[in-house]
């Protein structure tokens, strides 16, 4: 799930990040701060996942520490970057731009909660490795769009059915292994599967859009 986790960003992202074309205009820095912040955080789960496999706890435990720190970092930049976007009214194919600042909300919130949440339930290692997963998931979403714009497919359906598939993926490895669905499982994917597409649904409010235009 990590390695396929890196795959869709670096799929995702190749054309306007990895392997930017030179006939774009160029990324602000502030814009290759946010894209090297999430790809760390993308190669630190990797990191943390391969240091439980094989074994080496006491690495995991050390670099934990640096993870929340990176967490915490993610977060502010991921609002930060969402507040951005909309002042440049970015996110008109999915409608108004103040719409639109839903679903970069939506998941930053969703990651940071579920980071949370694992970080307290860091002793209970099905909960928190689940936790961890689902929040790395939830920063999917910007990659799974850009992969659906690479091969014609678009809509907030389709992106947010696309990281519903690791959601998916994570629930049929539930019950193949355990015989029914984690509870870390079932209210994290909650967050993913529900909250966000709930989120997107109330962008189109008053009271939404009002919010949006306070941050303009």
């Amino acid at each position: 799930m990590a390695l396929a986790s890196l795959l869709t960003v670096l799929v995702g992202f190749a054309p306007s990040y990895f392997i930017r074309s030179s006939t774009l205009p160029p990324l602000t820095p502030f814009y290759h701060v946010h894209g090297l912040l999430f790809t760390t955080w993308i190669l630190l789960f990797i990191t943390q996942t391969a240091l439980v496999a094989g074994r080496r706890i006491d690495i995991h435990r050390r670099l934990g520490f640096a993870g929340v720190v990176l967490a915490f970092v993610v977060f502010i930049v991921g609002v930060m970057v969402s507040i951005e976007t909309l002042r440049r009214g970015g996110g008109t194919q999915f409608g108004d731009p103040r719409a639109f600042l839903s679903i970069p909300l939506g998941d930053i919130i969703a990651f940071a909660v579920l980071v949370a949440a694992a970080v307290v339930l860091r002793q209970r290692a099905d909960a928190h490795k689940r936790l961890m997963l689902l929040a790395t998931i939830s920063l999917l979403t910007a990659a799974v769009a850009r992969f659906l714009a690479q091969i014609n497919i678009g809509g907030t359906v389709g992106l947010f059915l696309g990281t519903d598939i690791f959601v998916l993926a994570l629930i049929l490895y539930d019950l193949a292994s355990r015989g029914r669905v984690h509870p870390a499982s079932l209210w994290g994917g909650s967050m993913v599967v529900v909250f966000k597409p709930l989120l997107f649904a109330a962008s189109g409010t008053s009271a939404w859009l009002a919010f949006a235009d306070t941050l303009r």
